[in-house]
């Protein structure tokens, strides 16, 4: 069966605007990164939504938590900032039951070439298929129980709670 993967906008699809210096939003970059990856892991790609995690909004994650629900798929990988990514999981730990779920991001756009975003990615690919039911989150390449886990601001990386 095909993984699914949600995409919900964050750092991982970025782009620059080399005139103003802002980062916006045009298209994903997962069927590139897949296929510079070289991935042969068969996926089913649905955008849900392009836009910053400080931005989101109850309601949007709640569409996630809703199309989770609903996708045939029971492995599930969502594209997230990682700024609200732990909110957004909890919310899918509360409604999405024997599914594994898998919230992957970047702190730097993958446009920037420097990205972490293409390892993230390839570890939330092997996490989603060997991990059991649940939802969890993968940076740095670990992964995390979506209770356990939080941006460090100061490293630039995940941690667990402990």
């Amino acid at each position: 069966m095909k993984i699914r993967i949600f995409v919900t906008g964050g750092t991982f699809d970025k782009e620059y605007n080399e005139l103003d210096g802002l980062l916006f939003f045009k298209d994903t970059h997962l069927p590139e990164m897949l296929a510079l990856g070289r991935s042969r892991v068969p996926v089913d790609i649905r955008t849900l939504m392009m836009i910053d995690s400080l931005e989101m909004t109850d309601a949007e994650r709640e569409i996630i938590a809703q199309n989770c629900i609903k996708t045939d798929e029971n492995k599930i990988i969502i594209t997230h900032g990682t700024d609200t990514i732990v909110e957004t999981a909890r919310v899918l730990a509360a409604g999405v039951i024997g599914k594994t779920v898998v919230l992957v991001g970047a702190m730097i756009p993958y446009k920037f070439g420097s990205s972490d975003g293409l390892f993230n990615l390839g570890s939330a690919l092997a996490f989603v298929q060997i991990l059991p039911a649940g939802v969890y989150i993968a940076m740095n390449g670990r992964y995390f129980t979506w209770d356990n886990c939080r941006k460090n601001k100061k490293t630039g990386e995940f941690e667990e709670i402990k």
